[in-house]
């Protein structure tokens, strides 16, 4: 593979001095996904309103609903990733979850007040979410070649959170049209929600369309074994999985800090919502640019980077908060996505093999968001048992001594080692056939027909 022969997951191949547009997969990808966040964002915005407001649910009643639309996904990632490398069907897989969350806003609609009803489609949406996550983000890293994967990664982030910035504020116009009406929501929702499935369908190609865009070692035949099990075993993978769940165990979750802020500053309830709106603003303007500087530097370097703006962030917080730390801490928040977020899927995604890139992504993606929820819980419990401060300090001596150990876990070699040709996954690249006088460090080839996909 193409990682396994440069000797470290996060360096690209030297370019050649011509400059590579994105790749046509990737804008159809990103377009599916900004529809389809305006249509779930539109949901999410006005749902508390909705079941504490409109229906009359309790705080605990909303508080396991909130958990259930939030936490249904990890283990469907899996399922998931595993259906979509089976005979190459990332499209389809991912499809059927933008199709199963589209239709989850008529179950809301169906559902009028009852809970059961209620909490059966927005665990559909989740589910839904869950089984498209990899095989869409395979979809991508799949789409051109590797040196490309952090800006790919970073336009399709951007267009992502575009449609996240947009969803509340659609939601919104249409309460005001419709004078508080949420079954219009929940119709608009489920409209455009369609539309993002029709895009899917209509403009984008499947992965197997893809597979000469990857090295020769990819596009052999099967082995027999899971596809899960090949990434596990794969030291490269698992340096890169041991890391981010690391670092994911040592973040104590966005609600958090809003919270702690909203109480810093004594916001308003009312302007509450905003605040997400920050970070995400940050994480748009600047998701492109470090995917470009991911490319060009390495991943692994951006990727710590970004933590250590999350590290700043929480430092931040300890010391008397105004006006200007508000700024501050969002802005940080949304560098830490910008530099991680795409990041991480296109330092992962070289060293996993084309047939077994949607499991190896399921995997990375599980075990990363059940470290968070890890984090966010401890950080719940220190907060209550210790207090405020203590807790904060507490997370900033973990995230601290996270990033220390990822640093570690994650390669730093600049080049490829004297040994590397000899290792399996080496002899079987297309540098060790197509070049055999070039010097073992030498990155491989560009593949010859990455440019097909790309946008004319």
């Amino acid at each position: 593979m193409y990682l396994a022969a440069n000797g470290r997951p996060d360096a690209p191949p030297r370019s050649s001095g011509v400059r590579r547009r994105v790749p046509a997969t990737v804008l159809a990808l990103g377009t599916v996904s900004l529809v389809t966040d305006v249509s779930s964002e539109m949901v999410t915005a006005v749902l508390p309103l909705y079941l504490v407001l409109g229906l009359g649910l309790s705080p605990l009643q909303f508080g396991f609903l909130d958990g259930l639309f939030n936490g249904a996904t990890a283990l469907v990632r899996l399922l998931g990733g595993r259906l979509a490398d089976r005979g190459g069907h990332h499209k389809r897989v991912a499809g059927a979850g933008y199709l199963l969350s589209a239709l989850s806003r008529l179950g809301l609609l169906l559902a009028g007040g009852a809970t059961s009803g209620i909490a059966a489609s927005l665990a559909a949406d989740r589910l839904g979410k869950g089984m498209r996550t990899a095989p869409r983000d395979a979809l991508i890293s799949l789409s051109g070649p590797p040196e490309t994967l952090g800006r790919s990664f970073g336009v399709h982030r951007a267009m992502d959170t575009t449609g996240a910035l947009l969803g509340p504020l659609v939601a919104f116009a249409v309460l005001w049209a419709t004078a508080d009406a949420y079954d219009a929501v929940f119709v608009v929702s489920f409209c455009v929600g369609l539309l993002g499935v029709l895009l899917l369908v209509l403009y984008v190609p499947n992965a197997a369309r893809h597979r000469t865009a990857t090295s020769a070692a990819d596009s052999a035949p099967v082995p027999a074994k899971p596809a899960r099990h090949r990434a596990l075993r794969d030291p490269a993978f698992r340096r890169v999985l041991y890391a981010a769940c690391l670092l994911g165990a040592a973040t104590i979750g966005d609600a958090f800090l809003y919270l702690l802020l909203q109480r810093s500053l004594e916001l308003s309830p009312t302007l509450f919502p905003l605040l997400p709106l920050g970070a995400a603003a940050g994480y748009l303007l600047l998701a492109v640019p470090a995917g470009r500087i991911a490319d060009r530097t390495g991943r692994r370097l951006p990727f710590l980077l970004g933590h250590a703006a999350l590290l700043a962030a929480y430092a931040t917080l300890l010391v008397p908060v105004s006006w200007a730390t508000l700024v501050v801490v969002l802005a940080l928040l949304g560098i830490f996505y910008a530099a991680t977020d795409g990041v991480l899927m296109a330092l992962a995604g070289p060293v996993l093999p084309a047939h077994g890139r949607a499991s190896g992504f399921a995997i990375l993606q599980t075990g990363q968001a059940l470290a968070r929820l890890v984090g966010a819980a401890g950080f719940g419990a220190a907060w209550t048992f210790w207090g405020q401060g203590a807790a904060l300090w507490v997370a900033v001596c973990a995230l601290a001594a996270a990033l220390a150990a990822a640093r570690h876990v994650l390669p730093a070699r600049t080049g490829a080692p004297p040994s590397a040709p000899s290792s399996p996954s080496a002899t079987s690249s297309p540098s060790a056939t197509s070049s055999p006088s070039a010097p073992s460090s030498s990155p491989p080839p560009r593949p010859p027909s990455s440019s097909a996909p790309e946008a004319s």
